[in-house]
Formats: structure tokens, sequence, C-alpha cells
């Protein structure tokens, strides 16, 4: 495998900045400014650059490349595989309410007996990853890992793009499944968030909306906090995210970031879904540990790759737009954590994103998750 790393900005175009995979490369994967996006120019490039690949990506609040964190760039990962086949899929005009339904149109036209894993990118703003993700297990659960992310935008909450052989798109969800006895993808995720106060129930939730906590007004239990947590510059909900789980599985246990508070209703709207009878904590944000969270992400990755590797390896970062809001300047930071841990010759290509799709524990399948750093990392095994 080998993998050449691109970079696009408005000054300077694209540049190729490590590696080299040549105009043969099988697969391409990119993130960048939606506005840079939009109306397909750079899609038109890399088509033109790389004419046998599939290219597969989307928007993102922030890009990362290397152990640079970018806003307003383009960034691209080129990829020749010498053993492995890849094939995509994109369903169009997706809504909350199809999601799942497009998670099974995705997973049957990418099943195989030799499929080895997928990743997956949906529109952060028109697609329940909740219901994506529960369409996807559906159908490949139990047969390969599934791991991704939903694309996110400049923190306008307007419009996110996703694409796959086609310029990105709104509505768009977009995979790529990997196939063969080659390839090896693994998986980290850590969160870094501090839980604190007791484990309460959730018993009354519809969908990504909570309304009580042990039979009581969610909302004014968070009112505490957040009145304390609201800088004026940061939506007071980032701080404090819930940490959820099944309440006879917690390894299971998921983080939910909060997108709304309606006190006319009640009604506390996540990005992601809020199953009742399942166990719920408070945490709240410690940039050290979020720091810290980053490298425990990337110290999985590590330890589960295989030790000799086909050429190069490439670890694709998808971390929360939440994060990037809480650490400010200090985001650049879990990036050069997670690339210390990795190792100087891995290749770093990632975004940050409106949730994190990874498994929860070493099982196959996957969930959505809020508030992480999630590394995927690719490589073909060698002799």
């Amino acid at each position: 495998m080998q993998v050449e790393e691109r970079r696009w900005t408005p000054q300077a175009g694209w540049r190729s900045e490590r590696g080299t995979a040549n105009n043969r490369a099988d697969l391409v994967i990119y993130f960048g400014d939606r506005d840079a996006l939009k109306g397909g120019t750079r899609f038109a490039e890399l088509r033109a650059a790389f004419p046998h690949a599939h290219l597969i990506g989307g928007s993102a609040t922030a890009t990362i490349l290397g152990g640079e964190l970018d806003r307003k760039n383009v960034v691209a990962s080129a990829i020749s595989f010498a053993d492995t086949r890849v094939a995509v899929a994109q369903c169009e005009g997706v809504t909350k309410a199809g999601s799942s339904a497009c998670g099974e149109a995705i997973g049957r036209k990418l099943a195989a007996p030799d499929l080895a894993g997928v990743f997956v990118l949906g529109d952060g703003m028109r697609v329940d990853g909740s219901g994506l993700t529960a369409g996807l297990n559906r159908v490949l659960g139990g047969v390969c890992p599934i791991m991704g992310g939903m694309t996110s935008d400049p923190c306008d909450y307007t419009e996110a793009l996703a694409g796959a052989d086609a310029p990105p798109a709104s509505g768009v969800v977009a995979a790529v499944g990997f196939y063969g006895p080659s390839i090896r993808l693994s998986s980290g995720r850590a969160c870094g968030w501090d839980p604190f106060g007791p484990r309460r129930r959730i018993t009354r939730a519809s969908g990504n909306q909570l309304f009580e906590l042990d039979d009581k007004p969610a909302i004014e239990l968070y009112e505490r906090y957040l009145e304390e947590g609201d800088s004026g510059e940061i939506a007071a909900g980032v701080l404090f995210p819930l940490l959820i789980s099944p309440h006879d599985r917690p390894e299971r246990a998921v983080v939910r970031a909060i997108l709304d508070m309606d006190r006319t209703t009640g009604a506390m709207t996540f990005a992601g879904d809020i199953p009742e009878g399942w166990m719920a904590r408070l945490m709240r944000g410690n940039l050290d540990r979020l720091t810290l969270g980053a490298s425990d992400a990337a110290r999985q990755v590590r330890s589960s790759q295989p030790e000799t590797v086909l050429g190069d390896r490439l670890a694709l970062m998808v971390t929360c737009t939440g994060r990037f809001l809480l650490m400010g300047q200090r985001a650049v930071d879990e990036v050069a954590f997670a690339r210390d841990e990795l190792g100087p010759n891995v290749n770093c290509l990632g975004f940050y994103s409106y949730g994190e799709i990874a498994p929860a524990d070493r099982s196959m399948g996957a969930e959505l998750h809020n508030q992480t750093m999630t590394i995927v990392a690719l490589a073909e095994a060698g002799g």
C-alpha cells in the first residue's frame, strides 16, 4: 500500500506533501472546507489527477493532514493497494426518517464474502447517524467492522456535504468497502471527558430527545451546570455531554452531545438517540484529559496493527467538532499527541465531525459516538 498526501489551499491550489501514489491510485479519501468543495471543482481536480481511483469525502469544520489542523483547505490521501479491492456505495436525498433504510441499502450493496471493513460518511445535518448505523448493523453488524463519521460545516449548522464517486452534496451517505485477506483495519476510540455525579436512569425519551432522568425534568438538572459553564463564546451544552449505556452493560457506553434545549416543552435534543431505560451520567471537559484521550485512541490502534506491513500505513482521524470548540487553539495538541503515539511513519488524515462512527467495544458493527477522538488505521499485512 502506497499513500500520497495532498493539500489544496486558495493561494497555492493542490500540492503533494508526502509520498507518491501516482495516477494509478485505487482510492482517494478527502475532507475539506464546505465552500471549497461546493460546485464540484475540487472533486473534478482530484478525478483528473487520479482517473482510476474511487473518490470518497466530505465537508468538515476543520481538517487534519499529518500533524497540521486547518479550516479553509482541502486535504486528501491517495492510496494504491498491493492486494486489496475497494468498492463504493452512495445514497442520495437521505432524510432523518430514511437513514436506517439507507444504511441497509449501503450494507447490501457492499456485502460480499471477502468484505473486511467499511468506512462510511454521512451528511451530519440531514442524516440521523443513529439510524444510519442501525441500518448498517442489521446487514453487516456480524460481518465486519464499520467505521467513519458524520460530515460537518463551518459551525453555521446549515449544510454538510458527502459523496462517493460524485461531487459531494447534501443529503448524501457515502461508503467504501475494503475486500480481501491482506487489508487490516483497526480502530481506537477515547473521549477524555470526566463523568461526575450519580448514574441516573433515562425514564422519558424519544429518539434523540431527552425529557426525564429518574422521573425528574432533565433540563432542570442541566440548567444548574450550564449556567456555570456558559462562556458566552462556546455553547454551554458543549461543556457537559452525557454518557449513556445499557443498565446492564456499562462497557457499551457512548457519549451524546447536546444540540438544543426547549424550556417550553422540556425537550433536550442530542446528536444521537437516547434510549429509554439506559443509564446516564453528566460529563465535563478538561483540556488535558481530552488530549490524553486522543493519545489513548492512538495507542489502541497501534497495539492492534500488524508489525510487518506492505508499504505505508494510514490513520484516519475522526474527532468531534465539540472538542474543537472547547479546546480552541489547543485542538492541535490532540492531533499532535495522537500522531506522536502512532509514530512518525504513519500517514494521518482526518476531520472534525458531527458524530463519530466506530464499534462501542471490540465487537463488529458500529455505534454513533459524540465528543470522541476515533482513529481508523489501514495497512496491508506483509510477510
